[in-house]
């Protein structure tokens, strides 16, 4: 009997076989992610071993992926509950991605062969027909090979870039996202620079890839504290 195969969802280049860990972790992230457990919460284990019908060592190898996505945070005669989302803590990640999504862009450039390059560009195009963003509202992207970070981070090809971005930040960055508002002034930028960006890649101008993903990200980021300045002022 042959064995299903999927990507980690913790890993994305790592093919692993289909376990009970392995649904429950997708389960549960997606479920932190979208709010569906609540940010801050207390996570029972007995609970939950319960809910999914599972052993305890299962659901710990399921939380143990979690933590490593840094999802949920666990100590020692306290149990695990699920992060925080601080406004400190998304303006950090916003400046490791800054330097370390420039730097996979660089990569790119070099790496990123002429196929992926045309399913770039045509992803882009398939962006462009959502309504929100042609209304200028928001530009919301799907997880994985939907999302326009995500593909160029892969592109790279560079493992440690990948493991950090998207193994280790990847979900906690769309789990501010969602929760914070994905509405944005900028969508429409947003959008344009994407492109802008996918343009060096195919150009092989590593270095003008890598200078327009960090203003990109640096844009953003001014943007998020704009709208917490402004939020702080109307309170």
């Amino acid at each position: 009997m042959s064995t299903i195969i999927i990507m980690a969802l913790d890993n994305p280049t790592r093919e692993t076989p289909v376990t009970t860990a392995d649904k429950v972790f997708d389960s549960m992230l997606h479920a932190i992610v979208e709010g569906k457990i609540a940010a801050g919460s207390k996570i029972s284990e007995p609970e939950l071993a319960k809910q999914y019908e599972i052993s305890r060592s299962t659901l710990r190898e399921a939380l143990n992926r979690l933590e490593k996505c840094h999802l949920i945070e666990r100590k020692a005669n306290v149990g695990s509950r699920v992060v925080e989302c601080t406004i400190e803590s998304l303006l950090e990640i916003y400046i490791v991605r800054e330097a370390l999504e420039g730097m996979a862009c660089r990569q790119a450039a070099t790496n990123m062969s002429d196929q992926e390059i045309v399913d770039m560009k045509a992803m882009l195009d398939q962006h462009a027909q959502a309504q929100a963003l042609q209304d200028g509202i928001a530009y919301y992207q799907e997880e994985g090979d939907l999302d326009f970070h995500y593909k160029v981070i892969l592109g790279s090809h560079n493992q440690q870039l990948i493991n950090i971005l998207c193994g280790q930040l990847y979900h906690l960055v769309r789990m501010y996202r969602i929760q914070f508002g994905m509405n944005s002034p900028r969508a429409t930028k947003a959008f344009d620079e994407h492109y802008r960006i996918i343009e060096a890649i195919s150009d092989r101008d590593g270095e003008l890839a890598e200078i327009l993903m960090r203003r990109h990200i640096a844009a953003s980021r001014r943007n998020i504290e704009k709208k917490i300045a402004l939020q702080s002022a109307q309170q």
